[in-house]
């Protein structure tokens, strides 16, 4: 059985000469030139765990659409696992992140890895020699068992790792070990920071690429005030609850969308439109610490005047295939917010987004983060944390942890503020700060998206991967 083919919408690269300066333009310009010399009429295959309900398929959405609109050849499939296969992979996730649990990793979940990466293989095999292949791309330990495999296809392989820890510790070393032997002949790695880059690699065959977001996806495109209002009140995340007919959105081909689902909703009451509030938006994943937002929220966050309100959103956990844990970190969320004096809980705000149409999807974050006064993401882990970047992007003041990625894409006190996790006062006196003075808000907003406009959005990282494919395959076209 062949792996599903995603379908993606093609999206015109010419787009971006209203957003970059006229040298990052330029830059992108040659980037799509030297793509066409080297693809030629082959085709750049793509694969990953799942097509919705993470960072990596939303990006891969994008950068597919952007190649395809350049007029190259790529094809992007969804590797097919059973249950215990994504409990696996889950716990190699958590390890990579450096969080231990207590079973080992031992021969019996090498099987069920290994028999789910052969089974994947062999069927992607097929596929490529029926369609052919000019270079493979596999991203997370999900796709790695596949590489000694594909690689008796002649085809330069990539893997591409979006999760890492600036200091590794015993749990990320025992998941390297496990996912080493696998990864080690592939013909490039690629990591979105050099500390993530694994001991036990050739280094010459490390490549640090950042990830990016898409400017003008439902997720990040330009909102009005009615438009923000009019989803967040379809969406269910708003009272008065009226007029979904007027929540339209254009949807990533171009087309017009309306927002016809409604989050599932844990709360005590309506969140009203004029009311300050907190947003954090993530997956479901005790990495992302909800827990710790809301002890820090509850015991921190003052304003003279009014009561601000927090909300914690997230995908509604039963359509996230492959991250088996969502559903018990938010039942763990749950029942602290039921153990919340009233006055406290009435002002916070559980929210499970729709996941049927990733567009509609796209555009409720979209709006709750351009509803936000402050966007927090105060993770434990992180490997990068693009919903930084989202939220940077749309001109919003960001609190974040000071790890990972998010340290790269916030300047401390210039484009938002790094905060350290475990300190809730001091994560509460930055959020206090900011809403308690829209102006400095505003302010570091501004600064914040025009970091994103030179740095994290699409062109660049699809230049840098034009790159890499010159490097790997330079032997063979030149041969």
């Amino acid at each position: 059985m062949a792996l599903p083919d995603v379908a993606v919408s093609t999206l015109p690269p010419e787009r971006f000469a209203g957003v970059l300066t006229s040298d990052g333009l330029a830059r992108f310009e040659r980037a799509i030139a030297r793509g066409r010399e080297l693809l030629g009429d082959g085709a750049l295959w793509t694969v990953n765990s799942t097509a919705f309900g993470g960072g990596v398929a939303e990006m891969l959405r994008s950068l597919v659409g952007y190649v395809r609109g350049a007029g190259l050849d790529m094809r992007w499939v969804v590797m097919q696992g059973d249950p215990e296969f994504f409990r696996v992979t889950k716990r190699l996730h958590n390890r990579l992140h450096g969080a231990q649990d207590t079973a080992p990793l031992g021969p019996a979940e090498r099987a069920t890895y290994e028999r789910c990466c052969a089974r994947n293989a062999e069927e992607l095999t097929a596929q490529i020699r029926s369609a052919g292949a000019t270079a493979i791309l596999l991203h997370d330990p999900q796709t790695a068992g596949m590489i000694p495999r594909l690689l008796e296809l002649g085809v330069p392989v990539i893997w591409r790792a979006h999760v890492g820890l600036d200091l590794p510790n015993e749990a990320a070393r025992e998941a390297w070990r496990f996912l080493l032997p696998y990864v080690r002949p592939a013909n490039a790695y690629v990591f979105s920071r050099p500390a993530y880059a694994w001991e036990g690699l050739d280094p010459r065959r490390v490549s640090v690429i950042p990830p990016s977001i898409d400017a003008f996806s439902p997720k990040n495109h330009v909102m009005s005030f009615t438009s923000v209002t009019a989803v967040l009140r379809a969406a269910g995340l708003a009272a008065d609850h009226h007029h979904p007919s007027r929540a339209v959105f254009e949807r990533l081909d171009g087309s017009t969308g309306t927002v016809t689902r409604t989050a599932r909703m844990i709360e005590e009451e309506s969140l009203r439109l004029d009311t300050p509030v907190v947003v954090q938006v993530s997956r479901w994943d005790r990495l992302k610490d909800p827990l710790g937002v809301l002890a820090g929220f509850a015991e921190h966050v003052h304003l003279a005047l009014e009561d601000p309100h927090l909300v914690l959103a997230g995908p509604d956990v039963a359509a996230v295939a492959d991250d088996p844990e969502g559903a018990e970190a938010l039942a763990e969320v749950e029942a602290v917010w039921h153990d919340l004096p009233r006055s406290l809980r009435r002002r916070v705000h559980l929210a499970l987004l729709p996941m049927e149409d990733a567009d509609e999807n796209a555009v409720i974050v979209n709006a709750l983060q351009r509803r936000a006064d402050v966007v927090v993401q105060k993770s434990l882990a992180e490997g990068f944390g693009l919903t930084v970047a989202e939220a940077m992007w749309k001109g919003r003041p960001v609190v974040a942890s000071r790890l990972g990625g998010i340290q790269d894409q916030i300047e401390d006190g210039n484009t938002g503020w790094l905060v350290d996790p475990t300190d809730l006062a001091a994560f509460g006196a930055r959020v206090s700060e900011m809403l308690a003075d829209p102006h400095a808000a505003e302010r570091i907003g501004e600064a914040a998206k025009m970091r994103v406009r030179d740095q994290y959005l699409g062109p660049r990282h699809l230049g840098q991967y034009v790159d890499l494919l010159g490097r790997i395959l330079a032997p063979s076209t030149t041969a």
